[in-house]
């Protein structure tokens, strides 16, 4: 809060209080992107009804665009009331690593070589199951990848669930029940499922460091209450859905053979690799992606279209947030210390729906002095609640921007999401809580 004062050089709206003018205004703008998040079907129905200014609606629907849009606004205001340097100072002083970082793995991961690669690897799965083999890649699309999150990064896995769930199932007519079912399922997995590691889910790189967490305490402490959460999500949903999955997804019996040499594939698997081990590092990273750019340029005939636009809204959608978020501190923190740890969990894994489950985990890092229940407590309501809405965890803009082409008017209801992900995320809370 002080880098605020300092940098903003506003005074208290009253002596008496800690909380700064600029702090008030961007609350009221996050309030507000946070209800334009859960408007954004009605705008793309506005797109189809009122075609004279579609545009503007059809922008305005879009759910990537919400909080860039709102942290526009924000920053106008700044310059207004602060003026141009103070406005350009604030900016500066925030951290925009994970948005590139979810961009570039982003559309690393879905190139056509990883894509394929981890195609196969699923169809050798589901070939051991004793199913049949859409309703086996389903579940293992919900089962697996999400956990492969916990060593390849959640936005990576979610990229590549998305798009084997695109092209595998949504693109075959499936019910709006499936489809909520699935992409309510997915965003809980993923949350939870990168929890293995001490490096992948971001909410867990942001306490890791100075609580001293290594992948074997998240494992012992998290990760197999995960994994179990993981899969009874994923097995229940596929039981239920068994049916329609088995005739619907029955074009995603292919051939193991993906068209790619295994030494175009290693090539992308060590890019991959390699923006993971550097993710702290945007310099690095970003001239290793341009790298990437070159290389897939040089052998295009291997290579489906990149994501580019699709990870640019992604990256426009989290930039925005760490904007807004940059001034949410005063009421989060409060709202943190001084709370019982299973009510934390609660309260952590409610707040997450409204916010970033990394920038709350963020917050709880700055409290000096709290428990091992305080610390357990908040990571894991924080995690448990990443699937409940859109903004609740960074890869799940992601996740929406790869799917929403499958639903109607292009747009996921987020009441729609909300009402899907709640039963794995009561799956979640039994494991956190009760294992």
């Amino acid at each position: 809060m002080a880098i605020v004062e300092r940098i903003l050089g506003f005074t208290r709206i009253m002596p008496n209080t800690a909380v700064s003018t600029p702090e008030i205004i961007a609350a009221v703008i996050f309030a507000i992107a946070v209800l334009h998040t859960f408007s954004t079907k009605f705008f793309a129905h506005l797109a189809h009804v009122q075609p004279r200014h579609a545009g503007l609606w059809h922008l305005l629907g879009e759910v990537e665009v919400v909080f860039g849009f709102w942290a526009f606004i924000l920053v106008a205001l700044l310059f207004w009331l602060s003026g141009g340097v103070a406005a350009i100072e604030y900016l500066e002083a925030r951290n925009f690593t994970e948005p590139m970082f979810v961009f570039v793995i982003m559309v690393i991961a879905a190139s056509r070589p990883i894509l394929r690669t981890v195609m196969s690897f699923i169809n050798l799965l589901a070939a051991m199951i004793p199913i049949r083999r859409p309703v086996a890649v389903f579940f293992l699309c919900l089962a697996v990848v999400p956990l492969l999150g916990s060593f390849i990064t959640e936005p990576a896995a979610m990229t590549l669930a998305a798009l084997m769930l695109r092209d595998g199932f949504f693109r075959y007519q499936l019910s709006n029940r499936l489809k909520y079912a699935t992409i309510g399922l997915l965003f809980v997995n993923i949350s939870i499922g990168g929890t293995l590691t001490n490096f992948a889910a971001p909410p867990v790189l942001m306490v890791a460091a100075k609580w001293q967490w290594d992948s074997l305490f998240m494992l012992s402490h998290f990760g197999w209450k995960a994994a179990f959460a993981v899969f009874v999500n994923a097995l229940a949903l596929t039981w239920f859905f068994r049916q329609e999955i088995a005739v619907k997804g029955s074009a995603t019996n292919e051939s193991s053979d993906n068209g790619v040499p295994r030494t175009v594939a290693a090539i992308h698997l060590v890019f991959l690799v390699g923006v993971v081990l550097l993710a702290h590092h945007p310099v690095v990273f970003m001239g290793l992606f341009l790298f990437f750019l070159g290389y897939t340029e040089a052998y295009k005939q291997y290579q489906d279209r990149l994501i580019l636009r699709e990870g640019l809204l992604v990256a426009f959608f989290l930039a925005g947030l760490v904007v807004l978020g940059g001034l949410q501190r005063w009421w989060l923190q409060s709202a943190l210390t001084g709370v019982e740890p299973t009510v934390l969990y609660f309260l952590a894994t409610a707040l997450t729906a409204v916010t970033d489950n990394a920038a709350l985990t963020y917050l709880a890092s700055l409290v000096d002095g709290v428990s091992a229940e305080f610390k357990y407590a908040i990571v894991a309501g924080a995690v448990t609640g990443g699937g409940l809405t859109i903004i609740a965890n960074a890869p799940n803009p992601a996740g929406v921007a790869i799917l929403k082409s499958s639903f109607d008017d292009e747009a996921v209801s987020p009441l729609g999401l909300f009402l899907a992900a709640l039963p794995p995320t009561f799956v979640a809370i039994f494991a956190f809580l009760a294992l």
